[in-house]
């Protein structure tokens, strides 16, 4: 990146972009600055504040993290560098960065280790049938970077899959930590997630997670029988509820119960309102979901899943979310903390796992099966 963007043209603008602007203050901007050292004396400058780095030739370098990837809209690039891309957001890619490319009709290097089937295994195969690209696969056993006795000792203190991950750049290996890796696997090959269409004879269901800063999520579902199909999905951020209640508007669904998490009864500070009283003034009723212990909502959320169909191409987002879904990892203790991670795949999650525990609750009670009874007795 440093080369392209000396050789480019005066006053580029280039980005690397790391999952979180943490990882790139605290680990790529020192490999930046240790690299353009040499270029001090011709009038390179650097921005500690705001992690940029200005070249002689007035190209700027500027560090940003996919977890704020709203920030990039509206800028040009002439190249980025999206490091580890399988932790970004899927939607960072199509909605922001690449829009963001058009103008100076920049380039862009997607660099990271696989995690399952997601938007990076996406880009990848995309790049695989097109003369365009240039892709490279580094596997640790055919590089000959490693010895082979540190590869060995690597093998021991790893599982299978997380060896396959880590050093054989596999896609094929399980999302480590995965919550509810195993049932979107089954769903996939049961055939569970395909078209499915929106039956007005039936309720819509949504299930919302509400976030201020962050994203909010909502899933769209109804149930028919036993069958619980998974119909639309929609999550965005930076908005206000007005923006989510138009949204709900627009799509002319046979609605029926809207859930939100318990904190939507939490009274603001600014207005001494409820966002669950806010929503109702702009013609919204709904209810708050059932409150249990995170574990039982995702143990919840397991046991829906089997019922669940989903639509492909309405919900892609979100069904992402839930393969990428997992435990955050202790790397001191070398092992899993039993808590979710935060990142991109959360809120997707928590409103599908509110879906889960509501739909648990409000489900109607079995009656007892009524048998015929006949004249001579019990058969």
């Amino acid at each position: 990146m440093i080369r392209r963007a000396l050789l480019g043209p005066h006053g580029g603008l280039y980005a690397y972009i790391a999952p979180y602007y943490v990882q790139a203050k605290d680990i790529a901007f020192r490999y930046f600055k240790e690299f353009t050292a040499p270029l001090i004396p011709h009038g390179t400058q650097y921005n500690e504040s705001e992690l940029k780095i200005t070249l002689p030739n007035q190209s700027i370098i500027r560090l940003y993290g996919a977890d704020s990837y709203d920030r990039l809209r509206g800028l040009g690039f002439n190249g980025v560098v999206l490091d580890e891309y399988a932790d970004f957001p899927p939607s960072a890619w199509p909605e922001v960065i690449r829009p963001a490319l058009s103008d100076k009709q920049g380039w862009a290097v997607w660099i990271g280790t696989p995690k399952g089937h997601n938007a990076f295994y996406d880009t990848w195969q995309q790049a695989q049938d097109n003369s365009d690209w240039y892709t490279l696969r580094l596997k640790a056993s055919e590089t000959g970077i490693l010895p082979l006795k540190e590869l060995e000792d690597a093998r021991k203190s790893m599982t299978e899959d997380q060896y396959r991950q880590e050093y054989e750049t596999d896609f094929e290996a399980a999302i480590l930590g995965a919550y509810y890796g195993k049932e979107i696997r089954r769903a996939e090959e049961d055939g569970r997630i395909a078209g499915v269409p929106y039956d007005p004879r039936a309720e819509v269901h949504t299930a919302w997670d509400l976030g201020m800063a962050d994203t909010t999520s909502i899933w769209f579902a109804q149930t028919i029988g036993r069958e619980v199909r998974i119909i639309d999905y929609y999550e965005n951020s930076g908005y206000g509820l007005d923006h989510y209640v138009n949204i709900i508007k627009q799509r002319e669904y046979n609605y029926g119960t809207h859930w939100l998490p318990h904190d939507a009864e939490v009274r603001e500070l600014g207005t001494g309102t409820t966002r669950l009283e806010t929503l109702a003034t702009m013609g919204l009723r709904a209810r708050i979901a059932p409150k249990v212990k995170l574990e039982d909502g995702i143990n919840a959320a397991r046991m829906l899943l089997p019922r669940c169909w989903f639509d492909a191409k309405k919900c892609h987002q979100g069904i992402e979310a839930l393969k990428q879904y997992r435990q955050e990892y202790d790397e001191k203790r070398k092992g899993y903390t039993g808590r979710p991670l935060h990142d991109w795949a959360s809120h997707p999650s928590d409103a599908f796992r509110y879906l889960a525990v509501s739909l648990k609750d409000s489900a109607p009670a079995l009656r007892p099966i009524e048998y015929p009874k006949h004249a001579y007795g019990v058969i």
